[in-house]
């Protein structure tokens, strides 16, 4: 199975939940297994992840923001820092 992932920056930005929705549903749609990154890039970083299906995403239109405040990962600012996370994600 293929597999894609979804990762926000965090901060508000209008329309973002529809967006995620919109991309857990067609992926469902095409059988594409769809991983949620929590806490933005520290969470990519750290292999904080999880499953999203259209389930899960069903009511999100109604929640306000999407999830809690990310904060500037330095890591990322790092050459070496951009690849930590990608080993976890296997």
């Amino acid at each position: 199975m293929k597999r894609i992932g979804v990762l926000t920056s965090g901060g508000d930005a209008p329309g973002m939940n529809a967006a995620i929705r919109a991309v857990v549903r067609q992926a469902a749609m095409l059988g594409l297994e769809v991983i949620g990154v929590r806490r933005g890039y520290a969470g990519l970083i750290q292999g904080e992840f999880l499953p999203l299906g259209p389930r899960d995403v069903a009511n999100i239109l109604q929640r306000g923001g999407n999830g809690p405040p990310h904060r500037p990962q330095p890591g990322f600012h790092d050459p070496g820092g951009t690849g930590e996370g990608l080993p976890k994600a296997d």
